[in-house]
């Protein structure tokens, strides 16, 4: 059974750094087969995507809102997937997801499609605020 369980969030106040946890399990392949993508959703507002990879295509995206700020590393040791937070902004506050999707969908230069991602972690909060 697949399944994706993201941690490491918390609360954190302006300018500091978190680092989230995307742990995978239950993939037949290994992970660097699938495209990674991180999505946020604020309160009253859509879900959207944060970056992603794709290690087999060589895609790679990330929001104008979080560029230079987040990073999106994989452990394949760990079956792990990590964003690094940086610089966080109230504006950062959101439920953070990870998902995954098979090479060739979900992370494109021009953007990460949500309506390609198979599988969903559950999510973490990251709440910035002094």
């Amino acid at each position: 059974q697949v399944q994706l369980v993201e941690s490491g969030g918390g609360l954190v106040q302006p300018g500091g750094s978190l680092r989230l946890s995307c742990a995978a399990s239950g993939f037949t392949l290994e992970l660097d087969y699938y495209a990674i993508g991180w999505f946020r959703q604020a309160p009253g507002k859509r879900r959207e995507g944060v970056g992603c990879n794709n290690k087999m295509s060589g895609a790679e995206y990330y929001a104008d809102s979080v560029k230079g700020r987040f990073t999106i590393s994989r452990d394949n040791t760990k079956n792990t997937v990590y964003l690094q937070l940086n610089s966080l902004k109230p504006e950062d506050t959101a439920v953070y997801y990870c998902a995954t999707a098979d090479s060739g969908y979900g992370c494109h230069d021009s953007g990460s499609v949500s309506y390609e991602y198979d599988h969903w972690g559950q999510g973490t909060q990251v709440t910035v605020s002094s």
